[in-house]
């Protein structure tokens, strides 16, 4: 019996090889809106305090070699023969350039993955229309599968439990009663929540799930990253959860940036040097668990939500 092949597309953000590349992917990432000399400069100084480049694109492949691992356990199982594809939204490989690839190799099915596990229409949603519009252009008939959320994969949480357990084990054993665990993710425009958009309450979902297992601590939740418009964004912020918690006396954090899954810009630059600087000068020692990046549960969580999707989309459930 001839076997259903499927290709599992991986979608992340995107990042500079090297600081030549910045005027470009901004631009893309602003879909073509200028931006000031000043914002440039910033960014600049963003990537060059991490090496000069944006280590997301070798993350994500590391983790796809992981995920088709996992995938190819169930291939006889399912009857799919099983290839990952790794594209980026803002940079190379762009989603448009992996696309031909994916079609010249004559695939029956095409699942989807954003490589972000909580989903908001503006974030999520919007690697999804990009992967149709490159499909459109192409004329391209293959049925697409989207795996929209995977906030609950049990491996997921059991990740994230992995390595916060691990980050704890690491504080002085004086100090780890009393530390308090502050969960992030990257924030979006307030109006989101004029669309009824999940995002807040998705991210909130996988908090609640991993915080059980440390009952003994207490936690926050945070927005990060917020963007240079001028426009709301989604709040409270790290740097307003840092004052509450520097004047109700706690001295010692443990940041968990739930919303990522690997290293990169937002974690590298954001929370090591920005949040971790603001934080000391509030009287706060802030650390971050390693990040789950192509950790072998995140890498079956996914191919899990995969065959999952899989699944549905041949009953004609989804």
């Amino acid at each position: 019996m001839t076997r259903e092949r499927v290709a599992v597309l991986l979608m992340a953000y995107g990042g500079p090889d090297r600081l030549d590349d910045l005027p470009a992917f901004l631009l893309d990432v602003r879909h073509g809106r200028p931006y000031s000399p000043e914002l440039l400069a910033d960014l600049t100084e963003r990537y060059r305090a991490i090496g000069g480049r944006s280590p997301i694109l070798e993350r994500t492949r590391a983790e796809a070699l992981g995920i088709e691992r996992a995938l190819q356990e169930y291939a006889t199982e399912d009857g799919v023969d099983y290839r990952v594809y790794v594209a980026m939204r803002h940079w190379h490989p762009f989603i448009r350039e992996v696309v031909p690839e994916i079609l010249r190799d004559g695939v029956d099915r095409l699942v989807a993955v954003v490589m972000a596990p909580h989903y908001s229409r503006m974030s999520v949603g919007a690697y999804l229309a990009r992967l149709n519009e490159a499909l459109r252009d192409h004329q391209a008939t293959v049925p697409v599968h989207a795996v929209e959320s995977w906030k609950d994969e049990p491996e997921f949480i059991a990740a994230w439990v992995d390595r916060i357990a691990a980050a704890l084990r690491a504080v002085p054993e004086t100090e780890r009663s009393r530390t308090l665990l502050l969960f992030t993710a990257h924030s979006l425009p307030t109006r989101i929540l004029d669309w009824g958009d999940p995002y807040r309450e998705e991210i909130l979902t996988s908090v609640r799930l991993v915080a059980a297992h440390f009952p003994e601590y207490e936690w926050r939740f945070a927005f990060q990253s917020q963007g240079a418009s001028e426009e709301p964004w989604l709040g409270p912020t790290v740097e307003e959860t840092l004052d509450e918690l520097a004047a109700a006396g706690v001295a010692r954090v443990l940041l968990v940036p739930i919303g990522f899954v690997c290293d990169h810009v937002e974690v590298l630059y954001d929370v090591d040097i920005a949040h971790k600087e603001y934080a000391l000068s509030r009287g706060i020692v802030l650390e971050r668990p390693a990040m789950l990046n192509d950790h072998p549960l995140l890498c079956r969580a996914i191919a899990n939500a995969v065959r999952r999707t899989l699944r549905a989309a041949r009953v004609g459930v989804g």
